[in-house]
């Protein structure tokens, strides 16, 4: 099933349930002063609320040098995850990011593959991965680093099949035989209409539950204002939630997404009970 078959299908359930759609629209600001909270829209439309569950993800920063979409599903993957490492078994790969999903990506996967190739743009990776990664990669014989390097060509019929990329500094290029490519270049929350009304981590990522209390700074959001601890999957908002790949801590899958927004559901109603 394609990702928009499923998508139909979610918004006829949810129709069918009486929720209303509001499509190819966005919402701009949240007013938070009192409850019920304040949605506004980019057409100005004000929605009002007592509860919100936020699932507006984030988006995945790509290398723009080759077509990637020509091979999604067919050896480009954006997680590297223990069932991936299984395709990967005796295989060469290639990595390409320089923090430390990139980073922790690379060692994990040469626990199964054949060879970890590491694609970094920059000259070395001191700012932008955590110094024991950087120690345990320079370590393992089974990493080869390529700084200063970046992809430029992916081969292949139906699936992938050849990877090459060129150093930025000599103009050399380089190629293997590759079937799996993990692209790990980061990714950036769609928080922006959120700061300053809800706790979030250093990357922008929505802060929930028990994260809450260990991280939130004062100077930057406001403190858990109730007497009971925050709910699982909720914000330093109270009645405010976050699902998916928006929620700082989540691990980027779809599976994991779709349960976190059943539980939401859960939630919701222990929220509204309060009230």
């Amino acid at each position: 099933m394609s990702g928009q078959e499923l998508a139909t299908s979610a918004t006829k359930q949810a129709q069918k349930f009486g929720a209303k759609m509001a499509l190819a629209r966005s919402i701009v600001q949240l007013r938070c002063q009192h409850r019920p909270y304040e949605l506004v829209m980019n057409d100005g439309t004000v929605f009002f609320a007592r509860t919100i569950v936020i699932a507006t993800g984030a988006y995945y920063k790509k290398p723009t040098t080759v077509n990637l979409d020509r091979f999604v599903g067919h050896g480009i993957h954006y997680g590297a995850t223990f069932l991936e490492a299984q395709l990967c078994q005796g295989e060469e790969v290639i990595v390409v990011g320089g923090g430390n999903s990139a980073g922790q990506a690379a060692v994990f996967l040469s626990q199964h593959a054949r060879k970890v190739y590491m694609l970094v743009r920059a000259a070395t990776l001191s700012e932008s991965m955590s110094h024991y990664l950087i120690a345990r990669i320079s370590v393992n014989p089974s990493i080869e680093l390529l700084c200063n390097s970046e992809l430029a060509d992916l081969g292949g019929e139906s699936a992938l099949e050849k990877v090459g990329w060129v150093n930025t500094l000599n103009g050399e290029v380089r190629s293997v035989k590759a079937h799996h490519l993990f692209i790990m270049a980061g990714a950036s929350p769609n928080t922006s209409w959120l700061r300053g009304r809800v706790a979030l981590d250093e990357k922008g990522f929505i802060l929930t539950g028990r994260d809450l209390p260990l991280v939130v700074d004062p100077d930057r959001s406001p403190l858990w204002p109730l007497s009971r601890p925050p709910f699982m999957l909720e914000s330093s908002l109270p009645g405010v939630f976050a699902v998916g790949d928006v929620r700082s801590g989540n691990v980027k899958r779809v599976a994991s997404a779709v349960g976190e927004g059943a539980i939401s559901v859960s939630m919701v109603h222990r929220a509204l009970a309060e009230l």
